[in-house]
Parts: structure tokens; sequence; C-alpha cells
């Protein structure tokens, strides 16, 4: 078993764990239910939260080179290891992102934008649900669900209106995060806009030179026909008139001159 192939294989489980605690995350923090319901809630976020364990722990052990891949996986560890902090449990659907960042790696630019436009929306939701669960037990001017969705629409595209604003340490912190994605959103946003900007200058460009150079090879065929035509004429110039009006040679006298004097 390899680290590749472990992937492959866990990449629709994890999926499935991922929406599976997004939803139950999404009713236990909107409809906030009690009793055996929020139990059993309870339960099925701990299930999704096992299997990402799973997923880390397999992936240590099978990759080459163990510590390289622990510490360019740190945000994994935290997916797996903040179970206890309820607001930040929303981090476990990385793991989501990350596996439909392996589909888009594969992908065309397209692709790649509609992959950017899920992960943002994606990313605004589950952020809503976290500070709304942060800053709602703590008291904060974020009460409700709309309140929270503003609050993160505000806060991903850098604007700040600073109506609402999260007072918890959990609360801020997932601000802060959601701060640093918005800025990193600008960035993809900006570079795909240039890609396509360049790619239809390169398209433009290369019509122009396709269309000269096969003027240039007109005229080309052109002046050499030319050359041909006048080589075929050259022969028939060069030839002397032999006809019967042509002109006596040697020197003649004009009729008015007189002639030479007569002998004595």
């Amino acid at each position: 078993m390899t680290l590749e192939r472990w992937r492959r294989i866990t990449e629709w489980p994890l999926i499935v764990a991922s929406l599976l605690f997004l939803v139950t995350y999404s009713i236990q923090v909107i409809v906030d239910p009690k009793g055996d319901v929020g139990a059993l809630l309870e339960d099925l976020l701990w299930v999704s939260w096992g299997t990402f364990l799973i997923d880390y722990i397999v992936s240590l052990v099978l990759a080459p080179r163990r510590w390289h891949w622990f510490l360019t996986h740190l945000f994994n560890l935290a997916t797996v290891v903040l179970p206890m902090l309820r607001p930040l449990r929303v981090l476990r659907v990385v793991t989501l992102l990350t596996v439909l960042q392996r589909t888009a790696g594969r992908a065309v630019r397209g692709q790649i934008v509609i992959y950017v436009t899920s992960a943002t929306l994606l990313l605004v939701y589950v952020a809503s649900l976290a500070v709304l669960d942060a800053e709602r037990a703590g008291g904060g001017s974020i009460s409700t669900f709309g309140d929270a969705i503003w609050w993160a629409f505000a806060t991903i595209t850098t604007v700040g209106y600073g109506d609402l604003a999260p007072i918890t340490l959990q609360g801020r912190i997932i601000a802060v995060g959601l701060m640093l994605s918005g800025i990193a959103l600008l960035g993809v946003v900006t570079a795909t806009f240039a890609s396509w900007i360049v790619e239809q200058l390169s398209e433009e460009n290369t019509s122009r030179q396709a269309a000269t150079v096969a003027h240039v090879d007109a005229l080309r065929t052109e002046i050499a026909e030319l050359r041909a035509t006048l080589a075929a004429m050259a022969p028939t110039a060069a030839t002397p008139s032999t006809g019967r009006g042509e002109a006596p040679t040697g020197p003649t006298r004009s009729p008015a001159e007189p002639g030479p004097p007569p002998e004595v």
C-alpha cells in the first residue's frame, strides 16, 4: 500500500465524512436541538472526526518521508487535535476542500474557477456557523445566522463594515482566517483573469502572424511569377531584326551635300 493509492481509496469516504460533518454541525448550530437528538448529532460528529483521525494516522505511516510529511501537513493535524473546541471543529471541512483541490489540480482553468467559487461559498457558510456558535454563547453582537452570513461576506471581501464584530477569542481567530482567505481569493481571481487576458492576446497575435505569413507567401509567389515572365521575354527582345525595311549601314550623305569636283 502506497500513500498515493491510499489517497485514491479514501477520496470519496473523506468527502462523505466531510459532508456528514457539515450537515450535522449545521443542524447543531442553527437548530440547537436538545435531548436525544442533540446526543445523536454529537455522536455523528465524533464518527466523522474518527474518520479524519484514521486517515491522518495511515497517511503519516505510509509517507516515504514521515517528518517531511508531518511538517508539511500541520493543518491536517489541527483538524484532528481540536475536537474539544467546538467552533474550531469547522476546520474538519477543510478535508472536503483538499479533496476538491486534488480534482481541480487536474482540471483546466475554467473548472478551477468553479472550484474557487464553490470553495469560497463553502468557506463563508462554515465560517458563519463557527462564528455564530462562538458569539452566541459569548453574548456577542452576532446572534442570528443571518447576522453571521452578513459578517462573513463583509469579512471575506475585505470590506469590513464594522457593524458586526466577534468579541470572543475563538470568533476572532475565525475572523483572522476568513480575512486571510479573502486576500488569497483576491489573488486567485486576479491571477486567473490575468491568465485569460494573456491567452486572448496570444491568440490574437498568433492570428495576425499567420495572416502576415500568408500575405508574404502570396507576394513571394507573385514576384516569382513576374520573374518567370520577364525571363521568358528576355530572349525575344535580344534577337536582331533582318527584314527588308532595315536601314542601310555605313556612312550616308545628305542630298544637299555637294559631290566631288569633276576631273579636268
